[in-house]
């Protein structure tokens, strides 16, 4: 089976960001399939137009187009067509059995659907977040006609699709709502990448580099510092832990449209570079070091319903792999998933005082630590095994690629 596979943000795990379609393409390769990743290459380049690499024998092509979670929505909405443009006549130009895109964007859906029809193929399409419900609850999408025309294309790019892959239940019931048959949908959460994260691939390890961590709990929250994720609510949280164990240190690691703000309420709230630490984005292979030396993993996400009860964040999925417990300040799918197999808590959102109470309250519980990582690995291991959910989406593709040839 040849797969045409699009995704605008791809990463490697040289890269910083979530490596779930890196890590499905390539056991898709290690299974027989020749995949190939239609995909933007987002930093500064000396190439102007696509190039071709090899990363663990995926082929994946790159179309250099600058973007970050810093620029404003505007910027980032041409960045979405100008790939959507371009990326629907690559993917048309490549040798193909079946076309699976993965939003966000749902922009993605325009190349997919232009490919799937101009070379007779089906499409698959995988829902990481609910578009455009997201941006229009957040107020990035408030123009009237671009609300409709988003909508538009949601219920196309369904309609459209032999089958739908959402990462979350609640997702698939809110596609099955809009009128879409239940056997269409399927669920394939994110995953837990245990080769990965089984491993230290470099030293020192993070508490020998920085003096101000030490032996100090080490309270992490790795990812994109933008709205979604509100992490000012971070800085207030280590303000109220600071008054109780000044001791106690909040580390994050990231970047996006909200460092500075951040960096800013840090400094005035007293914390800065006190308890509370920021660095830069990182290598996933560089973050297995710091996510090795937490105490605690942090989750966070804005108080709206329709972004947290679906939730899916890369690392909850990062610290069941290295048995390490999970904080979430809401109370979505993950967060019912940490609670059910006692591997985390949920912190109250709207109060950092008490918040602040409850975490401690875990931070120095060295029994209910000790225990985490075992029941950490009954899920990685089953439920989020990668290598298994690598194995339902063959299914998935390779079931559609029959049908279609049945059909045809």
């Amino acid at each position: 089976m040849k797969v045409i596979y699009l995704h605008q943000y791809f990463n490697t795990p040289k890269m910083s960001g979530g490596t779930r379609s890196y890590e499905m393409a390539r056991r898709l390769v290690a299974s027989g399939h020749e995949v190939s990743i239609i995909t933007t290459w987002r930093k500064e380049t000396d190439q102007k137009t696509w190039f071709l690499t090899d990363e663990s024998g995926i082929k994946v092509y790159w179309l250099p187009v600058i973007y970050s979670n810093r620029m404003n929505y505007a910027a980032r909405i041409k960045a979405f067509l100008h790939f959507a443009w371009s990326s629907a006549y690559k993917a048309a130009s490549l040798d193909g059995d079946i076309i699976f895109a993965t939003s966000t964007p749902l922009t993605i859906a325009l190349p997919a659907i232009y490919a799937s029809w101009r070379k007779q193929i089906p499409m698959v399409f995988e829902v990481r977040d609910m578009w455009p419900s997201v941006p229009i609850a957040l107020g990035a999408i408030r123009n009237p006609l671009l609300v409709k025309v988003s909508i538009w294309l949601e219920k196309i790019a369904y309609k459209h699709s032999a089958h739908i892959v959402a990462l979350a239940p609640g997702m698939r019931e809110d596609i099955i709502a809009q009128g879409i048959s239940a056997d269409k949908v399927s669920v394939i959460p994110n995953g837990c990448d245990l080769d990965v994260f089984s491993q230290i691939h470099s030293t020192p390890l993070p508490r020998d580099v920085y003096p101000w961590l030490g032996t100090r709990k080490l309270v992490l929250c790795a990812g994109t510092v933008g709205k979604v994720h509100g992490i000012d609510y971070l800085v207030k949280l280590a303000q109220q832990v600071k008054l109780f164990d000044p001791e106690v240190r909040f580390v994050v690691i990231g970047d996006g449209g909200e460092w500075e703000k951040v960096r800013s309420l840090a400094i005035e709230n007293g914390v800065f570079e006190k308890n509370f630490f920021m660095l830069p984005a990182l290598p996933k292979y560089d973050l297995v070091l710091w996510l090795h030396s937490a105490t605690i993993i942090l989750a966070l996400i804005t108080n709206l319903p329709i972004l947290y009860k679906d939730a899916v964040q890369n690392k909850f999925f990062d610290a069941l792999a290295v048995g390490k417990p999970i904080a979430c300040n809401f109370d979505g799918f993950q967060s019912q998933v940490a609670k059910e197999y006692d591997i985390g808590l949920i912190i109250d959102p709207l109060n950092p005082d008490v918040a602040a109470k409850q975490l401690l309250s875990v931070l120095y519980d060295t029994q209910w630590l000790d225990g985490v990582p075992e029941r950490s690995r009954i899920l990685a291991e089953g439920r989020f095994n990668r290598d298994h959910l690598a194995t339902q989406l063959e299914g998935i593709l390779l079931d559609v690629v029959a049908k279609h040839k049945l059909k045809n």
